[in-house]
Formats: C-alpha cells, structure tokens, sequence
C-alpha cells in the first residue's frame, strides 16, 4: 500500500471513529424513542380500556444526566395527557444533597389523570443500597410534586389495581403481602424494579403483567447480537417483553437516564401503553 492510500486509510478510520464516538455520547442517550404498544389485562372494566399508561424508568436524576434533557422528556410525556404514569425505580443516582436537584426535576414530571405512581431501585439506596434515610427522602421529595411511591403495597388507580414493589438489592423486596391483598376477578399490574425478581418463588400464583427497568436495555448493543453486559443474573432479561411461567409476562422499560453517558443501538425510551381487555 502507497504512503498516501495508507494515510487516507488511517485518516478515514479515525473519522469513523470519532463520529461514532460522538454519537454515542451525545446522540443517542438523548434521543428517546416513544414505544406505543397495546396493554392487554384480563378484567378490565370498559372505563379503562383505551386509557393510556405510560411507563418510564431509571431516571438517574444526579450528576451524570442532564437535567433539561430530563425536564424536556417529561413536559413530552405531560403533552400525552396520560391516564396513568409509572415510574419503576433509580428515580436518582442518589448522593447527599441531591433533593434540591430532584425537586427541581421532578416539579415537571408528567402526571396522570388516574395515578402517578412510583416504586424505588437499587439506586435510590445510595452507597452499598443501604441508605434508608436517603430513601425516605427521596418519598418525601416526590410526593411534593405529586408521585406516589409504593413500598411492597398495592394502590388503586381508577379501578387497576397497581402493586408496587421495592427494591431486591436493597433487601426490600417483598411481594407476598401485597400479592395477598389483590382482588383476584379485578385487573391488576406489578411494579417491580429488578427483573430478576421475576424468577424468585413469592409470586403466589399472581398471573399478569410485571412491569421493570433497572437493565438500561445494556446501553450498547451490537447489532444483531445481544448486549455484553447486563445488571442481571438472567442475561435473557435485556429489555421489552418477555413470556414467564405461570400465566405472567414482563415488559422491560429501556429507561430514560444512564450511569455512564453511552448508548449505542439502546435509545432511551418511554413506553405508552394502551390499556385493553385481555
């Protein structure tokens, strides 16, 4: 090869380079794909079909997502007049002194005409996942701007019944009280922040929709293949839906922030489901 087809070469290859390296920092962790798809649930009454649940995740409020890129995405979402908005958990990359920044966000969080519901993630514990005090604020701070937050309790949004469970690696799942409260002949859905929580025996016989994040739908993904890295057990729990035993699916949520600001063929989404009989 000639000097000057070598260096064209070379040359090339770093502009390829450097212009996926820009894309995956500054392009697609902003770049939010709305996901609209239908939410079949056995039960549900005629005043809740059509009616639109809009599922967002992993918000990361902190010092590695922007907060107008935040901001920006939920006065999206509050323009689709949802129903119902949930929210299944990281609400923050907790650090002390993060509820000035998280009320500053979170006066914009979209807000449903039913419910604004929310559960916790591993993240909203802090360091280790143990910071209880640092959690309890976080409830705190968000309740002021109008978002529920469910502990392992079930709440009624305009005739769904809504569990919301806490978080595993924080040592707070438990499902078996809330499941137990459900009024079987009526519709109901879960929020669980931990996919792998869908694998462990405390379901109770609870046949629905488990709706999660936590995965980040692995950030980067090569196309065609799966993600190289993934915060589960079960590697098979990237993002989307997925069949499970017992009559039960799981939709994973892609979520909207990051914890390093890389996202390479994994937009960030919001998931806009229409409610309908099953």
């Amino acid at each position: 090869m000639k000097r000057r087809t070598f260096l064209k070469v070379v040359g090339s290859s770093i502009t390829v380079a450097a212009g996926v390296g820009f894309y995956t920092w500054r392009i697609e962790p902003h770049w939010v794909e709305v996901v609209r798809r239908p939410l079949p649930i056995r039960g549900l009454p005629p005043s809740l079909a059509g009616k639109t649940l809009v599922h967002l995740s992993d918000i990361h409020v902190g010092t590695r997502v922007d907060d107008d890129y935040l901001i920006a995405t939920f006065q999206r979402v509050a323009a689709m007049h949802p129903d119902i908005v949930v929210l299944t958990g990281d609400l923050t990359s907790y650090y002390d002194g993060i509820l000035p920044q998280l009320k500053s966000v979170f006066t914009h969080v979209p807000q449903g005409r039913l419910a604004t519901l929310a559960i916790l993630g591993n993240h909203d514990y802090g360091a280790g996942w143990s910071n209880f005090e640092g959690a309890a604020g976080i409830i705190k701070t968000v309740a002021q701007c109008g978002v529920t937050v469910l502990r392992n309790e079930v709440h009624d949004a305009g005739g769904l019944q809504v569990v919301g469970l806490d978080d595993l690696w924080a040592g707070q799942f438990h499902p078996r009280g809330p499941l137990s409260q459900l009024d079987a002949p009526r519709p109901s859905i879960v929020l669980s922040h931990n996919p792998d929580t869908v694998d462990l025996p405390d379901w109770d016989g609870y046949q629905g929709w488990i709706l999660s994040g936590h995965t980040h739908g692995g950030q980067c993904k090569p196309p065609f293949l799966p993600p190289p890295y993934l915060s589960v057990r079960n590697t098979r729990y990237t993002s989307g839906e997925f069949d499970l035993a017992g009559d039960r699916k799981l939709y994973i949520n892609r979520g909207l922030g990051h914890l390093m600001r890389v996202r390479f063929n994994v937009r960030p989404e919001v998931t806009v489901f229409e409610l309908c009989q099953a």
